[in-house]
Order: structure tokens, then C-alpha cells, then sequence
């Protein structure tokens, strides 16, 4: 597993399209329960090098009902994004994360952890890449759905202070799906 953290740590694959050059922040070990599948860092996180080092990550350390020693255990959680690096801005948030990281670096890294058992999907990019054509049209739909893709999956919403608008019209989700999302993690890392 380390060896192959390494070569994620320097890899270079995309650098000609990093605003800021190739930064991957990805965290994972052998015996890790959990795989939180985000978008890609933001320049905060691209600055510190710690995944979720945000206004983004307090909030889903709300939703998941944990401490920050909990969630940095990399035992508990791995956090593999879809994009390691910050992809650059757009007119509104980042830009998507890069399509090189998912396919180069995934399959290897969950191959090295046998003991995952759920892995979290934030946001529309990893649920599209995770379910495929299991995915609905909408991420509220497929969010809404969760319960098609336990054990296994769980989709949420991603936790940016972006993304409140989207919290205010879908109240359902923070009243009736962070509870399950909370004891399936509480569960988990018994």
C-alpha cells in the first residue's frame, strides 16, 4: 500500500492542465473500513495537503457523526477522490475533477483494501462513476434512493457551503438520511 501511495504522491499524469501544479491528496490503509469518494481538493486543501481541511469537511464530519481524530484514522477512513488534485476554477466552485486520477489510480487502491465496507459517494461525479447506469438522473434522485445501493454505497450530497441552496430545498435529506448515514458509520467502526 505504500508503494503505491507513493506513486500517487508524485504522480504527474495531468500537470500540464493543474492551474497549480500536481498536489494529490488521497489517504488509505490496508485495514480501512471506510472509502469516502469526493470531487477533487480545493485550494485549501491543496495548500495543506490534508483531505477535507475545509469549511466542506466540518460539515460532513457533522453528517458522519465523527471526531477529526476519527475521520483522519486512515484504519476508519480512506479518502479517495476522483480527481487527487485541484483541478482549477470555474465561474461558479472548482472545475470538474481531472478523468485521468478515477481509471489510473482506483481499482489499484481498492484492491489493496479487503476490509472496506461501505464506501460514502459524494457528489455527482462519484456517483456517476461508481453506479453507472444504477445512477438516477438527478443526484437528488439518486441521493433520495440510497437505500438501492447498501450495503455497499452510500450517495450524499457534497458538503460545501456552496452547496447550501440545494440543503435549504431538500431538507429531507440532513432530517431523514444523515441519521441512516450515521449509524451505518457508527457500525462500521465498531
Amino acid at each position: 500500500m505504500q508503494h503505491l501511495l507513493s506513486e500517487i504522491k508524485n504522480c504527474t499524469i495531468c500537470k500540464e492542465h493543474l492551474p497549480l501544479g500536481p498536489r494529490p491528496v488521497v489517504t488509505a490503509h490496508k485495514s480501512s473500513k471506510i472509502v469516502i469518494v469526493g470531487q477533487a481538493p480545493g485550494t485549501k486543501v491543496h495548500a495543506s495537503g490534508i483531505p477535507w481541511d475545509d469549511q466542506s469537511g466540518k460539515k460532513l464530519r457533522q453528517w458522519l457523526n465523527v471526531t477529526d481524530e476519527q475521520f483522519y484514522t486512515t484504519e476508519n477512513f480512506a479518502i479517495v477522490p476522483m480527481g487527487f488534485c485541484y483541478p482549477g476554477k470555474a465561474k461558479t466552485g472548482d472545475l470538474p475533477p481531472r478523468p485521468e486520477c478515477a481509471p489510473q489510480w482506483h481499482t489499484k487502491l481498492l484492491d489493496k483494501m479487503p476490509n472496506v465496507q461501505l464506501t460514502i459517494l459524494i457528489g455527482s461525479y462519484a456517483q456517476k462513476y461508481y453506479l453507472a447506469e444504477k445512477a438516477k438522473r438527478t443526484l437528488t434522485d439518486t441521493v433520495s434512493e440510497y437505500k438501492q445501493y447498501l450495503p455497499r454505497y452510500f450517495p450524499i450530497p457534497h458538503p460545501s457551503p456552496t452547496n447550501r441552496f440545494w440543503r435549504a430545498k431538500n431538507p429531507w435529506f440532513e432530517k431523514e438520511i444523515v441519521p441512516v448515514l450515521q449509524q451505518k458509520v457508527k457500525e462500521v467502526l465498531k
